[in-house]
Order: structure tokens, then C-alpha cells, then sequence
């Protein structure tokens, strides 16, 4: 029986001292496993390896330590934490907080509703009926911001939202219905 499958073997039977000698006769192993774990990562990733192994190895510390029966075990559970991470990872990134991939325009050429004329205006209204169905907020800050002309800090008051917030809001909401705008104005 090697080290790691006997400190394994101590951390079931509970002895809390046995934990604590884990993680410095595991970590360089993590380290590497991460380090592959991340090498398969798309560029720009702004999740280190040191900081996947530190994250797993807390999930493991508060999982379920008494199932691991042996060395490669542990690696196996390791190995899927550190997958779900990047997962996780990867999904925040791509919520629609952070743009869900949409890019950031611009749109001057739309003022406020009262100059707008009605068949751009129909297009618009729309292309926000599409938005209210996926987001909610979103929609009712375009509303508040196209329709009233409120600035953002006085949105942000109304809905009760920050005024970062808004500005976020503002910025995917303004390109998301550009998209949207093109695709009904082409037909769609």
C-alpha cells in the first residue's frame, strides 16, 4: 500500500490529521493533471492551473472523502472535479451577462420612439417582444430607455438595479435587438 492509499484508508476512518498530510503528497499530480486539463482549454482561458487544482481539492476535501477506496480513485474523483470547474467556468462565461457572445454596436441611428417612423417602429416593437420572452429585465429596460428616454441612472433607479448594471443590460440588450431588427427587416 503506497502513502496516498494509506492516508485514503486514515481520512475513512476519519482521522482528520490524515487529510491535512494529503494535499502536499498529491499536489504536484494534481498539478500536471491540471495542467493537461487546461492545455485542452480554448485561448484567453483566465482560470490557472494552480487555481483548478486549489478549487477541486476543496470540493474533494468537502466531498465525499470516505468513498475514495484507493489512489487512483481519488485521481478519478479529482480528475472529475476539475472537469466540472472548467465546465462551470465556461458557462459563466457564456451567460447572458457577460454578451452571450453577441458583439457590441453601436446604435445611434435609433432615437427615441416619438422620432422613429412606424414601420421601423413595428420592426422594433417586435424585435422587443422577442427579447421580453427571453429577458424580462432587458426588455423593460429598453422600454424605459427607447420608448421614455430615460438616461441610465435613472432606469437603474426605476428598475432598482445598479447603474453598471444597466449600462451592462444596455449594451447586450442594444445589440441583441440589432441582430434581431436586421433578421425581421431581411424576413425572418
Amino acid at each position: 500500500m503506497n502513502d496516498v492509499t494509506r492516508i485514503l484508508e486514515a481520512v475513512r476512518q476519519g482521522d482528520a490529521r490524515a487529510a491535512e498530510e494529503l494535499l502536499p503528497l498529491v499536489y504536484e499530480e494534481l498539478r500536471q493533471l491540471a495542467a493537461a486539463k487546461m492545455a485542452h482549454q480554448p485561448p484567453g482561458q483566465t482560470l490557472q492551473a494552480t487555481a483548478l487544482v486549489h478549487e477541486a481539492y476543496m470540493r474533494l476535501a468537502a466531498g465525499a472523502r470516505d468513498q475514495w477506496e484507493n489512489r487512483a480513485h481519488f485521481f478519478r474523483a479529482a480528475a472529475e472535479a476539475m472537469r466540472c470547474i472548467l465546465i462551470e467556468n465556461a458557462r459563466k462565461k457564456s451567460r447572458w451577462k457577460r454578451g452571450d457572445r453577441l458583439e457590441r454596436v453601436a446604435l445611434d441611428g435609433l432615437n427615441l420612439a416619438s422620432e422613429t417612423p412606424p414601420d421601423t417602429l413595428l420592426i422594433v416593437h417586435e424585435a422587443l417582444e422577442r427579447l421580453a420572452a427571453e429577458d424580462a429585465p432587458r426588455a423593460e429596460l429598453v422600454r424605459l430607455r427607447y420608448f421614455i428616454g430615460l438616461t441610465h441612472a435613472e432606469a437603474a433607479k426605476v428598475m432598482g438595479l445598479s447603474e453598471p448594471t444597466v449600462k451592462r443590460y444596455w449594451d447586450t440588450s442594444r445589440a441583441w435587438l440589432l441582430r434581431e431588427i436586421r433578421t425581421i427587416a431581411a424576413g425572418g
